[in-house]
């Protein structure tokens, strides 16, 4: 099922001047507003947060402005720009969420994500990264997924959440008590159905179809129709201002993955052949199915290195046709390589004499495209001597740093995250436990060697300053080894709880 996420900036102009102007901007407390003209009448085109707070809107004359809010900061429009920066906005989206997005004027960027919220974490996690980025950069913002264009559009918008997600197939029940302005109708139009009485979505539900259509024309089923789902509303990708890209037009509808895979296959290699002209290599490759019926599927690969070899591109893409529904069957392909860096070209030795490390960037590549990339990594050791901040996920071809693990105490092959609670029978401060008890079994210690002093890091936070923590490697009659710890000397309660945990098992 379509999925759709709709960004909506409401505060996208001043938001814009504000990060344009840098160092040199007045504080958040100041109003401001921007003006222009419209016809002979200068007026207020956008408000900031502060300026709406004081009763200031789009569309009232600047002189009533200023009369209202003493000290009012007004500073020239630039619809035109504006426009630009939301394309380049939608190309941004593009590039670091999914395949299809483009610009939702005046103040929105609209994103198909149809099978591309796994690869951020899911949508929750999706929509709470696109948000914090986009505060981080200065931009106040809500955002909404949904099945549709128009719903996503009308929730980001009208549902007052910063976050709103619509489970897939409920649509009707989340739009229903949305204004009618919601559905992206002429205001000429919202005017007369508010005239007859029409409040919000659901009223407009509930009516036989025939006669909304006779008095208000084909607008209003439309809009409806889209908004429901009903009525494919595609999505024309935003690209950049000089993207690699091939497209490729069928004189009969393709369907077949046999048909797919051909196609793709001669894409490759003209996008591979203008690759090589630039001097690049793709690190990323996006292919949209055109379908007959409007709708469109895509697909998008990563490598972890540029390439452009085209039995290999060719091989990732076609790995994930089985991911595309092409419908009644598909009429256009485009293929752009949407992130590419500078190619460098490997020189061929002579085998008698090369002795090369095997090349599993290909293999590494099925797998993160099929898997995710956050599922595919290699561990690396930091230097640090709390053993929760010990290991960190880099990507699986990243350079070696000759990081290592500290060799004076052996370390667990398994950690418990979080540690967890046992209850101990020991002499204080210095001695290892006699018994504990873990997940309600008694365990009798038969040796011990400790305790490793770990203190706190003090540097990260103010609650480590004085953090400690007491390590033994004991082992049970059992023969079972594990790595206990306790938080605090033992004396002094400022430097942990004196409680003891249990935080990994020896192999």
């Amino acid at each position: 099922m379509m999925r759709v996420v709709s960004l909506f900036l409401p505060r996208w102009a001043t938001d814009r001047w504000r990060r344009r102007a840098g160092g040199a901007a007045p504080p958040r407390e100041t109003p401001l507003v921007l003006a222009g003209r419209d016809g002979g009448r200068c007026v207020v085109l956008a408000v900031d947060a502060t300026a709406a707070a004081a009763g200031l809107h789009a569309g009232m004359p600047v002189a009533q402005a200023r009369a209202l809010v003493p000290g009012l900061l007004i500073e020239k429009a630039d619809p035109a720009a504006d426009a630009a920066a939301l394309d380049r906005l939608a190309v941004w989206a593009m590039r670091h969420y999914a395949p299809i997005a483009a610009a939702d004027p005046p103040a929105g960027v609209i994103i198909d994500t149809t099978g591309a919220d796994h690869l951020h974490g899911g949508e929750t996690a999706m929509l709470v990264g696109m948000l914090a980025r986009l505060g981080a950069a200065g931009l106040a913002a809500r955002a909404a997924i949904a099945d549709s264009w128009g719903a996503a559009h009308a929730l980001a918008r009208y549902a007052a959440r910063p976050i709103t997600i619509t489970p897939p197939g409920a649509t009707a029940e989340a739009i229903a008590p949305l204004p009618l302005a919601a559905l992206r109708l002429s205001p000429a139009l919202v005017a007369g159905l508010q005239t007859l009485g029409f409040v919000c979505i659901a009223d407009l539900m509930a009516q036989p179809r025939a006669p909304l259509a006779r008095r208000f024309g084909p607008e209003l089923l439309c809009r409806l129709d889209q908004a429901l789902g009903r009525l494919a509303e595609p999505i024309s990708p935003a690209y950049p201002p000089d993207p690699i890209a091939v497209h490729r037009h069928f004189p009969e509808p393709i369907a077949t993955p046999e048909a797919i895979a051909a196609a793709i296959a001669a894409l490759v290699r003209p996008l591979c052949a203008l690759l090589e002209a630039k001097g690049l290599g793709a690190c990323r490759l996006d292919l949209i199915c055109h379908r007959v019926d409007r709708a469109a599927q895509a697909i998008r690969i990563g490598v972890t290195r540029p390439l452009r070899d085209a039995k290999r591109l060719t091989r990732l893409l076609s790995d994930a046709i089985e991911t595309i529904d092409p419908g009644f069957g598909i009429e256009r392909l485009s293929l752009a390589a949407t992130c590419a860096e500078i190619f460098e070209a490997k020189q061929h030795v002579s085998a008698l004499i090369e002795n090369t490390a095997p090349d599993v960037s290909d293999l590494i590549d099925r797998l993160v495209n099929r898997l995710g990339e956050d599922r595919v990594y290699r561990a690396e050791p930091v230097a640090t001597d709390v053993p929760e901040r010990c290991l960190r996920r880099i990507p699986p071809l990243a350079p070696e740093t000759g990081a290592t693990w500290p060799a004076a105490w052996p370390r667990p092959a398994r950690l418990l995250t979080p540690p967890e609670r046992v209850e101990t029978l020991a002499l204080l401060p210095d001695h290892p436990p006699v018994s504990f008890t873990w997940r309600g079994v008694r365990r009798r210690v038969a040796c011990a060697d400790g305790p490793e002093r770990v203190f706190g890091e003090w540097w990260k936070r103010d609650a480590e300053l004085a953090a400690v923590r007491d390590y033994f490697r004991i082992e049970d009659e059992a023969g079972e080894r594990f790595w206990i710890f306790r938080a605090g000397d033992g004396e002094n309660a400022a430097t942990g709880s004196q409680n003891w945990f249990l935080h990994g098992i020896f192999a």
